[in-house]
């Protein structure tokens, strides 16, 4: 097997999206990423990011490459939890992602950086690291109409996304706003 076969495993099971230091892990240099690009196998998406070249695209493909552009540790937030699952109407222009630590990379104009919290649930859907759907609904609360948070809530109880106590919860958190 050679490198690229190893790169297309690990990219198999990430959108198509191998990084920098994935490639590395399994060998790979950075000099062999350049040749795959000139070869036209994979396409650079940004610092240390690259993408499998004939990868038949997804819907949830936007954001695992906007957390993967963003880097180690980071994660969709708010707006862009509801957007994937499509619960309520949302800004499809930006995807916000939250970070914990300073990103010095050129972002392209779709990602909105956010510093992330130590308030904020963190967990994965669809293998996308992203704030809990509980915790995304919570922090829209200054961005989105209430209306909105509600229907978002509820369609996430009716797709199984969250339990019935917690689509209570936040139902009744946000009356009270």
């Amino acid at each position: 097997m050679t490198y690229f076969d190893d790169i297309y495993e690990i990219a198999a099971d990430n959108y198509g999206i191998v990084t920098t230091a994935q490639a590395n892990g399994i060998g790979a240099t950075n000099k062999d990423l350049t040749r795959y690009v000139r070869d036209g196998r994979l396409t650079r998406l940004g610092q240390g990011v690259y993408q499998v070249r004939y990868w038949a695209p997804t819907e949830y493909d936007p954001y695992a490459v906007a957390v993967a552009l963003v880097g180690d540790g980071a994660y969709l937030f708010g707006e862009s939890v509801i957007a994937m699952h499509g619960l309520a109407p949302t800004d499809p222009s930006r995807i916000n992602v939250a970070t914990t630590r300073r990103v010095r990379r050129r972002m392209p104009e779709t990602i909105r950086l956010v510093k992330g919290g130590v308030d904020d649930e963190v967990t994965s859907y669809e293998g996308i690291p992203s704030q809990s759907i509980p915790s995304a609904i919570r922090s829209c609360r200054k961005t989105m109409m209430p209306g909105r948070l509600a229907d978002a809530a509820r369609n996430a109880r009716e797709r199984g996304l969250i339990r019935a106590k917690e689509e209570e919860s936040l139902l009744e958190e946000l009356e009270e706003r």
